[in-house]
This record gives structure tokens, C-alpha cells and sequence, in this order.
């Protein structure tokens, strides 16, 4: 996909490096600093890529999966509080799974379960002590179990690790769509886990 301006078209490649290097850590301004040398796009032309880009691979559905590990935690988005939840697995934590909802309860954990079964199958589901697990796994027919210590670690770095690349959403990700259904959000972790899963397999 190239992003099209009024005079001219950014290369496909300079996008990608543009948003290789917002992920690394550099803000929206710096990043634009970064690539001024190079190419002309403002701290709001990478915002749109990010929100727009979207890579012919997603998530990459690996060979071996012993199990999926499992949680959710809220996010702030502009002034609204929603719900991410994430499934990695526990060798090269690789993220298999981001999704946000608005609630937090069974149906919404079997849908995610669900959708995660179908692109890598049925495994043992580790989580913490949230009720709406293991009904949703007895519904799915998945073995379920709580964290280990070594799984709860992981999971918590993980989650961590996504929250402090989030804290941009205030500032740059505001919507003034009524009834926003996020999809742009849900858009922003799909890139952001296509970029993480990429460096563990690089």
C-alpha cells in the first residue's frame, strides 16, 4: 500500500521505516525529526500510516504451540476506558492474539478463545483468576489451569511492555466518531504485534 499525498507518493519502504522506528521508542514528532533528511512527512502523516498500514501478514501461525497464555488489562483511550486482551505463547512469546472490548465477561472471552482456536488450534489455556476463563473454556473444550509463576511473569512483562507503548492514545489518537467502534485502535495492535512477533523471529 502507498500513502498518497497531494504531490506525491511516500515509498512503501520509507513507510515501514518510519513505523519501525515509532515502535522502537521515538515519539510521532521525533520519528518525522528522524526522517526529515529523507522524506517529507509531518508527526500526523505517521500517525495516519499507523492507524492505516496494513501488513500482508498478521500473526503468523507457528508449528508448536504448547500452550496459550492469557490476560487482560485496561487501556485508556482518549477518556474512555477499554479492555485489552492479549495471548502470547510461552517459548519465543510471541503475541498469537489482540483484541479490545468495551466489556469484560464470559461471552467476550469465548470469542477471543474462539478466534484464537481457529488459526492455531485447541491448547491448554493458562490465566489468572478471572471466573469468565474457565467458562469459557469448559464451553470451548479447552484445559485450563492458572498461571504459573514463570507464565504470570511473561504475561505481565508483555502486558506492561504494550501499556508503555500506549500512553500516545491520549495525545494522538483521539476520536470524535460517535459510537466509535475503535477499529482503528484494534488496528494500531495488529501492527504493533506484526512489528513485535518480527523482531523475535528476525
Amino acid at each position: 500500500m502507498l500513502c498518497k499525498t497531494r504531490r506525491n507518493r511516500t515509498r512503501l519502504e520509507d513507510i515501514v521505516y518510519a513505523i519501525h522506528l515509532y515502535f522502537l521508542g521515538l515519539s510521532l514528532r521525533n520519528t518525522s525529526k528522524a526522517l526529515s533528511r529523507f522524506i517529507k512527512g509531518s508527526h500526523t502523516a505517521i500517525r495516519d500510516w499507523i492507524q492505516k498500514y496494513k501488513p500482508e501478514e498478521l500473526l503468523s501461525k507457528r508449528k508448536k504451540i504448547d500452550e496459550y497464555i492469557v490476560d487482560e488489562t485496561l487501556i485508556k483511550v482518549g477518556s474512555e476506558l477499554i479492555w485489552l486482551w492479549v495471548a502470547i505463547e510461552p517459548k519465543n512469546r510471541q503475541i498469537l492474539a489482540l483484541s479490545i472490548s468495551k466489556e469484560r465477561n464470559m461471552f467476550v472471552a469465548e470469542r477471543f478463545l474462539s478466534d484464537i482456536v481457529k488459526i492455531h488450534g485447541k491448547h491448554p489455556v493458562s490465566t489468572d483468576g478471572g471466573t469468565w476463563y474457565p467458562q469459557a473454556c469448559e464451553f470451548l473444550k479447552l484445559k485450563h489451569h492458572l498461571h504459573s509463576s514463570l507464565e504470570k511473569s511473561l504475561i505481565e512483562r508483555t502486558m506492561q511492555y504494550i501499556k508503555d507503548r500506549t500512553e500516545c492514545f491520549d495525545d494522538y489518537f483521539p476520536c470524535r466518531v460517535k459510537n466509535c467502534k475503535l477499529k482503528h485502535v484494534k488496528h494500531w495492535f495488529d501492527l504493533f504485534a506484526y512489528h513485535h512477533n518480527g523482531n523475535i523471529r528476525a
